[in-house]
């Protein structure tokens, strides 16, 4: 028995009427905003050691300034102090330094300056008490030097007279002096801040003083860099680079030859707002990954609501504060393999379950992180670092014999959200989600047009070819708004016979094609 082919054309062109008569008479319902004020975590001033959360909160009162100011410098303050000299055993060949990155965004007459140098005196202090007690080593070496030297010199005048028979035996003393007089180093005289924050400087300090350096400014020269001067030949940031990870740094250059094993770079800096926005328009500079380097901190202004008369610091505040830094960085000052710090079980567990939390966020199309990954890939371990310095400013004496415990692990995971909760806010500044920004011109676009239905062939005739640059590109902002409820898709029309597919189409919401929205 034959069979003859089933004509079913018509069977999907009722399926397509139907599919498509539910699409334009289903409700609409409220749009959902595609950007929006994010809602920024409050510094948590209790995660820090007693000490140091009564000093940061007594200068957030004094000053009249955001507590976020003082937390998060204070945070660079003890990075200052541990830097280089210290290491977070996490698991395995997982290490993370204790330096860090840290920048705060506040505009003007926001009082910065103070709270920066009510924060950082006590490592200039304790720098002074290094410098004294390396001065007498500096001397000495000085003098070592300088004899090895004058004796190489009277060896080589002495073997350049002497007759032949004794010139190889006094070249060969001459050769041995002069070696002798080179190894003779002289230490530099130590210093934990860099002057200025150009590559340049930075890595000559690295070099001279012991692979690790700190820049604190108030107002953040380096991002000033990357804003506006910065070019993709021409400023070296590879130091800023290799000096947050510990990478090995080599310069060789006509001028000097410097060799870096363990580079540890701290920065804690401030910046206007709009700096960050000038950043992000500076593809050069988002795409060397820098910026994925920093916790930011976006505290609120609180310039038209500051009292006249605050309360002043107590004085044994400020003494203890001052006492416990100089106390942290001068028993740190002289290790040159880094104090290992371990983490307790529970504390292990804690960062795990950390861990898990943020990974699902990191997916490219429905992690709230996946925009940022180059970012919140690294907040593990910003929080395994934070850990630590918490930990040191806790036990000033012997923090590496003790593990990190649970409680100071929480803390620690309690300031790494609060840092993601910013930098979220701070790559919207900077236009990381590019996502989110074309289905936002997308959006203008509609509305100035005011279609009720559009195909994608429509919509490439009316975008930028620079911002979309071919049909397939729209679909990521395409799928943005659909899912908020902008627009819907039709069904795709089957078509008979042969020939290009026709434009997908879509329904725009009622409220993007009414009169004065």
């Amino acid at each position: 028995m034959s069979t003859q082919p089933v004509d079913t054309t018509d069977l999907w062109e009722g399926f397509n009427a139907l599919d498509t008569q539910q699409a334009t008479t289903a409700p609409w319902e409220d749009p959902a905003p595609l950007k929006g004020p994010r809602t920024l975590a409050d510094f948590p001033t209790h995660a820090l050691p007693g000490w140091l959360r009564t000093f940061v909160s007594a200068v957030a009162e004094e000053t009249q300034t955001p507590v976020d100011l003082a937390g998060s410098i204070g945070l660079s303050v003890l990075a200052t102090a541990a830097g280089g000299r210290s290491v977070v055993q996490v698991r395995g060949s997982w290490r993370e330094p204790t330096n860090l990155y840290v920048v705060v965004a506040l505009p003007p007459a926001n009082r910065k300056s103070a709270v920066f140098a009510l924060l950082s005196d006590p490592l200039f202090d304790a720098e002074q008490r290094l410098k004294e007690a390396s001065g007498p080593a500096i001397v000495e070496a000085q003098m070592t030097a300088r004899l090895a030297k004058e004796a190489a010199d009277n060896a080589a005048s002495k073997a350049a007279k002497a007759a032949p028979d004794e010139r190889d035996a006094l070249v060969e003393s001459a050769l041995a002096l002069a070696q002798t007089a080179e190894s003779v180093k002289v230490p530099m005289e130590p210093q934990l801040l860099a002057d200025d924050a150009t590559a340049e400087t930075v890595t000559s300090r690295l070099a001279e003083q012991g692979d690790r350096i700190s820049v604190m400014s108030a107002e953040g020269e380096i991002f000033d860099i990357m804003a506006g001067r910065y070019t993709s030949g021409g400023v070296n940031l590879g130091v800023f680079l290799k000096g947050h990870a510990g990478d090995r740094l080599r310069v060789d250059r006509q001028t000097r030859k410097e060799y870096i094993e363990n580079p540890a770079v701290t920065m804690g800096i401030c910046v206007q707002p709009q700096v960050l926005e000038a950043i992000g328009r500076n593809e050069a500079a988002r795409g060397r990954g820098l910026l994925g380097r920093f916790l930011y901190s976006l505290p609120k202004s609180l310039v038209g609501y500051r009292k006249s008369e605050p309360d002043p610091i107590p004085d044994d505040v400020k003494a203890t504060y001052n006492r416990n830094i100089i106390d942290l960085t001068l028993a740190l000052a002289d290790w040159t393999d880094p104090a290992v710090l371990q983490l307790s079980p529970d504390a292990h567990t804690a960062l795990v379950q950390f861990q898990d939390r943020v990974e699902p966020k990191l997916r490219q199309r429905e992690g709230s992180l996946g925009h940022i990954s180059d970012w919140a890939g690294k907040v593990v371990g910003a929080t395994a670092r934070i850990a630590g310095l918490l930990h040191l400013a806790e036990h000033l004496e012997n923090g590496h014999t003790v593990p990190v415990s649970p409680e100071t692990m929480r803390g620690a995971i309690e300031l790494g959200e609060y840092f993601t909760s910013h930098g979220l806010a701070a790559f919207d500044s900077m236009g990381a989600d590019q996502t989110a920004d074309r289905a936002t011109s997308l959006l203008e676009m509609l509305r100035a047009q005011g279609w009720g239905e559009f195909s994608k062939r429509d919509l490439m005739l009316k975008v930028s070819r620079s911002e979309f640059p071919t049909a397939d590109a729209l679909d990521p902002a395409l799928g943005l708004l659909e899912d908020h409820g902008y627009v819907r898709a039709l069904p795709i029309q089957r078509t008979r016979g042969r020939g290009r597919p026709p434009s997908p189409r879509y329904l725009t919401h009622p409220r993007l094609t009414a009169p004065n929205h």
